[in-house]
């Protein structure tokens, strides 16, 4: 990735709350600026995965997680810069309410990465059964932080056009906000939620359709073109000089510059195998191009479709939803089976959450145990409320295959799975957990062999010694090979 320092006018869609309806409004606006030929670069705030797939799904290009607790400002700003390229205008959609962070500083919050961006916000009001109320609570976020820069609001789950009108009224007569839209409420039927969310794009029957309703409705209640009007014509202050932050931006990006292929030979390139399929989708588009851009070639491979592993140096699991797709996964053995004896045999394997599932012995779902491939002697069952949620910090305490013994790394836990049986001994584990809950009693990072499994996803600009580690494992492997 080659850091352009040129801005791009872009636009913050936040809430007050997480569930306010900024998902389908932020998708609806992005599909609607599409269809008139506006190129849109999107982003997601946070360590959301199912948001962001469908943003790059509306967007028609990769959706990239902005998040500065896994990354450093500085890096953020680089990956606004350079990701929004050569688009005319990006929309970042914000999480939770837009003050909402890790501590009562607001550091993490969407107000914090609007800031630090330096980019207008615009507000979606979830307006049931208020009226007044509305103005008083704009009123109140536009005076918390005066720095942050409402252009215009966007009014939710409206009982009717009496209802609007109230609401209406009062933000002009007391805030001198723009209302830049009025949406009636609607129904869940485009859009099926589960536990983390929305349910991801390529689980959804009728995504497409999905996405032409949420285009439609943002075309029929949302004043696109004022909206782009406001932000392309927004001038900020200019983005904030962090410290250092040239100097970290290039050391940190280096694993992500297309300009090192220059010196891998042909003898140093490996093939990457990233699991990717409806049943493991969670992967920051960083990761895998911080392995290509490392010389990797990636070559994706499904255990829902395939039953053969073709030749690779090393895979790649990330997260997903293996509980909805037990029966598919214990159903193939011989890509089970496969990937044990591979693993066995020295294959680098790094899986993260739902990946860390598949590498078990089973999963238990109402009373039905479905077999995984049993390389770590774990057995998860599934929870009701969820079992690790937030960010993570991990402190490397024993010798591992991926990370240097006394590294901290930074990442994120969403699960509702949970640890039924273990068999382990403490230095199979990498990680004590400074923060989250990890696998058991504070520790993650179970690994046998070359195999490793966690419940913390890292982002590679975070967690700078991922991508070349994975790499040098791979060319050893395949060093040993012939």
């Amino acid at each position: 990735m080659i850091v352009s320092r040129e801005k791009i006018p872009g636009v913050v869609i936040a809430g007050l709350r997480g569930g306010s309806g900024k998902t389908i409004i932020s998708l609806g606006i992005t599909a609607a600026w599409i269809a008139q030929n506006i190129t849109v670069a999107p982003f997601k705030k946070g360590p959301d995965y199912i948001d962001a797939g469908w943003l790059s799904r509306a967007a028609g290009r990769p959706c990239y997680n902005l998040d500065t607790y896994l990354c450093t400002q500085s890096v953020v700003q680089a990956s606004y810069l350079t990701h929004s390229q050569p688009c005319d205008i990006a929309l970042i959609e914000g999480n939770r309410g837009l003050f909402d962070g890790i501590d009562i500083d607001g550091t993490t919050s969407t107000s914090e990465l609007a800031k630090l961006l330096d980019l207008p916000v615009v507000l979606v009001l979830d307006c049931t059964k208020s009226t007044r109320t509305i103005a008083a609570v704009l009123m109140g976020c536009m005076q918390f932080d005066p720095d942050i820069n409402i252009c215009g609001v966007i009014l939710n789950r409206l009982a009717g056009k009496r209802h609007e009108g109230k609401v209406r009224a009062n933000i002009e007569r007391f805030c001198n906000i723009p209302v830049l839209g009025a949406l009636p409420k609607l129904t869940q039927e485009a859009f099926p939620e589960r536990h983390m969310g929305l349910v991801t794009s390529e689980e959804h029957g009728e995504s497409d359709m999905s996405l032409t309703r949420a285009r439609q409705v943002a075309l029929d209640n949302i004043d696109i073109d004022k909206l782009f009007g406001l932000v392309t014509s927004f001038k900020g202050q200019g983005m904030p000089v962090v410290d250092n932050a040239r100097q970290e931006q290039d050391a940190v990006l280096e694993i992500n510059t297309t300009g090192n292929l220059n010196s891998i030979t042909e003898n140093d390139t490996v093939t990457i195998g990233v699991v990717r399929d409806s049943a493991f989708q969670f992967y920051y588009p960083d990761n895998i191009e911080a392995l290509e851009n490392l010389g990797a070639r990636v070559k994706f491979i499904s255990p829902l479709s395939q039953t053969d592993i073709p030749e690779v140096d090393a895979i790649y699991m990330g997260g997903g939803f293996p509980e909805t797709h037990a029966t598919q996964l214990s159903a193939n053995q011989a890509f089970r089976d496969n990937l044990k004896v591979l693993s066995r045999k020295g294959l680098p394997i790094y899986a993260e959450c739902g990946g860390l599932i598949f590498l078990g012995e089973s999963i238990c779902l109402d009373e039905v145990v479905y077999p995984m491939t049993g390389i770590l002697p774990l057995r998860f069952g599934l929870s009701k409320r969820p079992q690790g949620h937030g960010y993570t910090e991990v402190e490397v305490v024993n010798e591992n295959p991926f990370y240097a013994k006394g590294e901290v790394l930074r990442g994120h836990e969403f699960r509702y799975s949970k640890v039924i049986s273990i068999d382990y001994e403490d230095t199979a584990m990498a990680f004590k957990m400074i923060r989250g809950k990890g696998i058991l009693e504070k520790k993650d990072g179970f690994f046998k062999d070359n195999t490793f499994g966690t419940y913390t996803h890292i982002h590679a600009l975070g967690s700078t010694r991922w991508a070349p580690s994975l790499i040098a494992k791979a060319r050893r492997f395949k060093a040993s090979r012939e």
